[in-house]
């Protein structure tokens, strides 16, 4: 698989970014795939193998080359960060340098807002446009209420519903998919079956378990894939199970900017939208224009992302601390060294 540097989105304040490097004879390149120390990388003229060692590199991020290793990692522009699924207090970053983060949504059975919201937030936190794309439409009974459904939660935000199967809304889609395009979601919902529709690469696509409904994982690594007609790239990724926030403050924000908009108008500026007097939210609850669940929603997430900073504030701490104590280590070793003077 070849790419060229313009679908790849290189361009010149990435030609800036990496002009020091050209300076040393390095290789401009861009990460397609990786795996256990070592990547793909689109290179001018093909792809090829190269090592990695102590850097944190991902599928999408543009690195300088020096032979057969990355030598560095140019500056993300964007980049879709989730809590690491191993439980520590740092992010697990998905996709760098992304254009569009297509929130993937099956339209079948009962749709998980919740979950679309936290999706939403986690994309609206790359600093990337998000888009909510519909899939299966050609098994849903009624394709308009689904689409109502998710809007009221995607806030500023295009919902396309598509068919991969009958390839009704794809035209639709791909005008929405420009640059660098990844797609997020579940097991199941039919992204390897839309990236083969929107790439052209036939993908392994594997059924639903009829036991619980939750997809097999068929995407097992995240690939950039050249999209149809050289428009740009796409990013496939495996199916999220568990998606939880990393300092996504501002990617909360945006996902409920109408909760937003409506605390604004609230009597007092720390409502906590509960029982308090003259709270805008919790007026227009009752009025029957804001879902209850919609706040309960709101409020998990920021507890969630709240907890997560106290957990990355106090690693910082830690290491901090770990810091201190070795200087000091070396400085007793050193003044107790013989011939330090020490008397």
């Amino acid at each position: 698989m070849s790419f060229s540097f313009d679908v790849l989105g290189w361009d010149s304040p990435w030609a800036d970014s990496f002009a020091p490097h050209a300076a040393g004879g390095l290789t401009p390149g861009r990460v397609v795939r990786v795996d256990r120390g070592q990547c793909d990388v689109a290179v001018s003229g093909g792809v090829t193998r190269a090592d990695f060692s102590r850097l944190d590199v991902c599928t999408g991020d543009w690195v300088a080359l020096s032979g057969l290793s990355v030598h560095a990692v140019l500056p993300r522009r964007t980049a879709l960060v989730r809590a690491s699924a191993s439980g520590v207090s740092s992010g697990q970053v998905l996709a760098a340098n992304v254009d569009v983060v297509a929130v993937v949504i099956p339209c079948e059975g009962t749709v998980d807002l919740g979950r679309a919201e936290r999706l939403l937030a986690l994309a609206w936190e790359s600093g990337a446009r998000p888009v909510v794309v519909l899939t299966k439409t050609d098994a849903c009974p009624d394709v308009d209420q689904v689409r109502d459904e998710v809007a009221g939660v995607a806030i500023g935000v295009d919902v396309v519903a598509t068919s991969s199967v009958a390839g009704t809304g794809l035209d639709t889609l791909t005008a929405e998919l420009t640059g660098t395009v990844v797609l997020v979601g579940r097991s199941g919902v039919g992204k390897s079956t839309l990236a083969t529709a929107l790439t052209g690469v036939e993908l392994a696509v594997q059924g639903v378990r009829a036991a619980d409904g939750k997809g097999r994982h068929t995407t097992v690594r995240r690939e950039l894939l050249p999209l149809r007609g050289a428009r740009g790239v796409l990013i496939d990724t495996p199916g999220l199970r568990g998606v939880g926030l990393f300092d996504a403050e501002d990617g909360v924000a945006r996902a409920f900017a109408d909760i937003d908009a409506l605390a604004a108008d609230c009597r007092f500026g720390d409502c906590a939208h509960g029982g308090e007097p003259g709270c805008a939210v919790q007026e227009a609850i009752d009025a029957g224009l804001l879902p209850a669940r919609r706040l309960d929603s709101y409020r998990k997430l920021v507890r969630e992302n709240e907890w997560a900073a106290a957990r990355t504030d106090a690693r910082l701490r830690s290491e901090r601390r770990a810091k201190e104590r070795s200087f000091h280590r070396q400085l007793r070793n050193q003044w107790n060294r013989p011939g330090s003077g020490r008397r």
